[in-house]
């Protein structure tokens, strides 16, 4: 399902005035509030991405979009297609970089230093080297 780009449906509830509500029926949990004069779509789409990408890192199964035609609404919501690349909120989520603590001898240390390494890239390239990886 990640190769195109998906269309999930948003409800928009409109029930305190100058705010609107947002909330995916295929991802409970999933809601934002946004002023009424904001853009909303595009908080629609900041708001499942990150959602998305919270699911993409915990492993999750991404659902199958409902069909827009499908959701019902309530008097003062309407409903509004967010389109996605699942593809890119991948990649931005598996090339984000993390910390590690790394102990090492005091001489290692101090002759690292002098040399000028810099410590993550060597980190790196050893590692890539040890399980036959390629830098992109």
């Amino acid at each position: 399902m990640d190769t195109t780009f998906v269309t999930y449906p948003a409800i928009l509830s409109y029930d305190v005035p100058g705010d609107v509500g947002i909330t995916f029926p295929d991802f409970p949990g999933c809601t934002g509030q946004c002023a009424e004069n904001n853009n909303i779509a595009s908080y629609a789409l900041e708001t499942l991405c990150f959602h998305l990408s919270g699911m993409i890192e915990d492993g999750e199964v991404i659902p199958t979009p409902s069909r827009i035609q499908d959701i019902h609404t309530e008097e003062a919501q309407t409903v509004i297609p967010v389109r996605v690349f699942l593809p890119a909120i991948r990649e931005r989520l598996y090339s984000k970089a993390v910390t590690r603590t790394v102990t090492l001898p005091y001489w290692l240390d101090k002759e690292a230093k002098n040399e000028g390494l810099n410590f993550s890239h060597e980190l790196q390239n050893a590692l890539m080297q040890k399980i036959g990886a390629v830098r992109q």
